[in-house]
């Protein structure tokens, strides 16, 4: 078949939807599938295949950065799909009026349409901000043949929101390549490491976890422990300034920007992997793949979406804004050598079940059902006309 990832943001950045689409595609590549990407203003040119149809401006939504479209031209979407003739396109949801809606509202009437519904709201604003956009795509809601949900919560929000059903079918990871990551030979063996990795923006809790830290090393509760954050962003300069305040200076280490190469290393270097996100999560890909990498504790922030994949591991659960519970839950990982091996196993069975090779497999299952039902009413209209 031939697929065509739809998104209205760029191609160029390194997050969830975007991973998504990346791995999966590169999957159904190794299927014997050909892959297309029609996305907003991307200048990557290490992928095959991508349209840039657009250009883009940045803005804040779900308390993350985001780029939307400026209206697209109409010549230009049908330009690609009159050549590129996709049996499939598969676009990312919710998606805005500019881009992913006039693709859609363009294909042709062989084409099936799949939809993956990824958000989860932060709040009432952006909970009311995706009601409304219903009303601004609703036609191309009714194109859509088949609508996939990364989670529980994200197939609730879909429903409550643009008022479609879907079925879930978790995030993928490419297991093998986060199996290889190595423990780093800079993390010395003498003391335990505490990794955060992600933007360092509001949202992603890394300011709670440097306070349950402060509170641990006033207590003199955390000897034999490092803690190592990785990733940049707009909380940077103020996350430092509490590390230097609290005099936190020896204990905790910022490494700046890690890049998809040398995720892996650093997850696999992980005593304790830390996310405490505080809202906003549809799921958590970050999770599996710190589990993927050999962590030996993976610790979620109580968001929906993270414990749609930490739901039986309530103790692997935290909540970020009790800084004392948080503190204590650490300490009993950091000292407890026995439950961090339980843990672990308690991972590595999880593991398969996001693996893109099983994932894969069964989104490829519904644009094959998707194809044939279209194919079918096709040949069924041929025969009455008949």
């Amino acid at each position: 078949m031939k697929i065509g990832f739809v998104l209205d943001d760029s191609l160029d950045k390194p997050d969830g939807v975007q991973q998504y689409m990346l791995t999966l595609g590169n999957w159904l590549k190794t299927e014997g599938h050909k892959v297309h990407y029609l996305v907003g203003e991307t200048y990557r040119k290490d992928i095959d295949n991508i349209h840039s149809l657009s250009n883009n401006i940045g803005l804040n939504y779900n308390k993350n950065k985001v780029s939307i479209p400026y209206p697209v031209n109409k010549n230009k979407i049908n330009s690609v799909l009159k050549k590129e003739k996709f049996d499939v396109l598969h676009i990312q949801m919710p998606h805005s009026p500019m881009l992913g809606a006039k693709v859609i509202n363009a294909v042709s009437p062989k084409t099936a349409v799949v939809g993956t519904f990824h958000i989860v709201p932060f709040s009432w604003r952006e909970s009311l901000a995706t009601r409304c956009l219903k009303f601004l795509i609703s036609r191309s809601l009714k194109r859509i043949d088949k609508v996939i949900s990364v989670s529980l919560p994200a197939q609730k929000f879909a429903k409550k929101s643009l008022k479609i059903e879907s079925v879930v079918i978790p995030n993928v990871v490419n297991v093998a390549n986060f199996a290889r990551g190595k423990r780093m030979h800079k993390f010395s063996a003498d003391k335990l490491n505490i990794i955060f990795l992600g933007r360092l923006v509001h949202r992603k809790g890394c300011m709670e976890l440097l306070k349950a830290i402060e509170v641990l090393h006033t207590k003199k509760r955390l000897w034999n422990a490092r803690v190592i954050i990785c990733g940049t962003g707009p909380l940077e300069k103020e996350l430092k300034n509490y590390v230097y305040s609290h005099h936190l200076g020896t204990v905790v280490h910022f490494t700046g920007f890690i890049n998809e190469l040398s995720k892996a290393n650093y997850l696999a270097s992980a005593d304790i992997a830390v996310f405490p996100s505080l809202g906003g999560e549809s799921f958590g890909i970050v999770l599996i793949e710190a589990m993927a990498s050999g962590a030996d504790v993976v610790l979620a922030g109580n968001n929906k979406g993270y414990r749609s994949v930490m739901f039986t591991k309530p103790d692997q659960i935290i909540d970020p804004t009790s800084t004392d519970d948080f503190a204590n839950t650490l300490y009993h990982y950091i000292h407890n050598s026995s439950a961090r091996q339980r843990a672990k196993r308690w991972q590595q069975s999880q593991i398969p079940l996001y693996d893109v090779k099983v994932v894969g497999r069964k989104v490829e299952r519904i644009y094959e059902t998707v194809v044939a039902k279209k194919r079918l009413t096709k040949d069924n209209k041929a025969y009455e006309q008949k």
